[in-house]
């Protein structure tokens, strides 16, 4: 056995002229990109007031169960302009969005059964997907405190989309505010005149 280990079959090398030859392959690019593209992520015109980790669910009325939507960081987001403030979640390593909401003051944080680091809210117009959908979100935090920590802040940021929204109202509602008043004086005019009669 030891005579077949050693007829081997001659192993053929290739000798290249000069024992330090380099290999330098030129590679062309198939498709020459000329205009660098510039990446938007409509985030650019916001200033973040919050920001911390957490994961997203979402409720599915068909299964009657909650699906995960994502784990990352949920930011709150003030436009520099607008002032207007809305909460965007960005997956960990994808970075595709999964919640994109105005943050209104009509939502209401409600306890999680059974969690006191999770909240549950109801959402008329949720864009993570593209169109608003009404959605009811359950967001989980690793501990109370945190939990606590993004209440507040949310809480502060319905306050400001409140007075955001409250301190502008449009020509039209003035309009109908004071139309209102003069209906209601007429009315009251008239209801005198007819008991005078």
């Amino acid at each position: 056995m030891s005579e077949e280990h050693e007829k081997k079959e001659p192993v053929e090398t290739l000798t290249v002229k000069g024992a330090e030859a380099e290999h330098d392959p030129q590679f062309e690019p198939v498709i020459k990109l000329e205009n660098q593209v510039e990446v938007k992520t409509h985030e650019e015109d916001e200033d973040v007031e919050f920001k911390i980790r957490a994961k997203l669910f979402r409720f599915d009325k068909e299964g009657k169960e909650w699906k995960e939507r994502g784990t990352g960081d949920v930011r709150l987001l003030k436009h520099k302009e607008t002032k207007k403030v809305r909460l965007v979640m960005r997956r960990d390593k994808t970075l595709k969005v999964c919640a994109n909401h105005f943050v209104s003051p009509d939502i209401k944080l409600q306890p999680n059964v059974g969690s006191d680091r999770s909240w549950v809210y109801n959402v008329t117009a949720d864009v993570s997907d593209g169109e608003p959908v009404a959605e009811t979100l359950a967001i989980r935090f690793a501990n109370s405190e945190n939990a606590e920590l993004f209440k507040k802040a949310f809480e502060q940021a319905q306050a400001t989309n409140k007075e955001v929204s409250g301190d502008k109202p449009s020509a039209e509602t003035e309009d109908k505010k004071e139309g209102e008043k003069e209906d209601k004086k007429e009315d009251k005019e008239d209801k005198e005149d007819e008991k005078k009669e």
